[in-house]
């Protein structure tokens, strides 16, 4: 039997001791969450910890704020725009970090928001204004390239006419600034183009054919407006009272256009701005006939009707 030296023995002996006494290594200590969290603190977190959190509530994770967005995972609208920022990022794909993504001059908030518009194009009508400028230079409709419905684009209207887009007749004169442009007459000009709404009918007497003189103050009110509205014709329809025969009121119809005819062409009218028409007996026979036995004098006329050369009437 062979003996274990009582060396062997004390140097196994202190072994255990120097073993069971050994201090234990310590966990890792969990940085402690201040009363403010901030940045700095945020910083200290794993990426698993990060993901956990949201620490603005704005539906971000802190992860996805600080690594992915560089947003502010502090606060939940970054750039101060009026959307938070899940919103920008998941919904609307705006840049959370710049408060005008387009660069048209509305934030994106007012854009989603307020006027209805793509915070991603600055021109959402696609008129050639700015949402921007629509909205805080010309009060005009962002989303409808013509606001005022004149058939001229905003942008037309404002840069190019100089016309106001709020208003389909600038001028006032009846006709639509689109109109206007169509005919080449002047949107800003109130008296262009000269317009003839209506011109004054004359009566005659009984079986007469002669310009009597409150008849000629009548037609020299009509002259006066043809000169001024040169591109005008007029057309002159006479007609007799229901008196005598169908024939012989033909001709005395065609008696009295021609008289009107031939006062036009003396006061200045030209001949071929005048088309005149004998039409017998009026279409409509006066309910009664004048006191004087000698027919209707409503009926013993000639209509000078407006011929216009324009593909639209003003609005009255």
């Amino acid at each position: 039997m062979n003996r274990i030296p009582y060396q062997s023995h004390l140097l196994a002996g202190l072994l255990i001791i120097l073993v069971g006494c050994a201090t234990p290594k310590p966990a890792p200590i969990e940085p402690t969450e201040p009363a403010q969290v901030d940045l700095e603190y945020l910083t200290t977190l794993t990426d698993d910890q990060l993901r956990a959190r949201d620490t603005d509530g704005d539906g971000l994770s802190d992860y996805d704020e600080l690594r992915v967005y560089k947003t502010n995972p502090l606060n939940p609208d970054t750039d101060g725009d009026g959307l938070n920022d899940f919103e920008e990022v998941m919904r609307h794909s705006t840049d959370p970090n710049n408060r005008d993504t387009d660069g048209d001059g509305l934030s994106d908030g007012d854009e989603v928001k307020v006027h209805m518009t793509d915070p991603k194009n600055p021109d959402t009508d696609g008129d050639g204004l700015s949402d921007g400028d629509e909205v805080n230079r010309y009060s005009t409709n962002p989303k409808s390239a013509d606001t005022d419905g004149d058939g001229l684009s905003d942008y037309a209207e404002v840069m190019t006419h100089k016309t106001d887009p709020n208003n389909p007749d600038t001028d006032g004169d009846g006709f639509t600034d689109g109109q206007e442009i169509q005919m080449g007459t002047n949107p800003l000009d109130a008296n262009d183009p000269a317009f003839i709404r209506a011109l004054d009918t004359i009566n005659f007497g009984f079986d007469l054919s002669n310009i009597d003189t409150q008849a000629a103050q009548t037609l020299t009110q009509n002259v006066n407006q043809l000169k001024n509205a040169p591109n005008f014709k007029v057309r002159v329809d006479a007609y007799t009272d229901h008196v005598g025969g169908d024939q012989y009121n033909l001709r005395l119809s065609v008696r009295r256009a021609n008289a009107v005819r031939q006062f036009y062409t003396t006061n200045g009218v030209a001949d071929n701005r005048i088309e005149s028409r004998g039409l017998g007996k009026a279409p409509i026979p006066c309910a009664q006939d004048d006191t004087n036995g000698k027919g209707c004098r409503a009926n013993r006329r000639a209509e000078s009707i407006p011929v216009s050369p324009f593909p639209f009437a003003p609005r009255r």
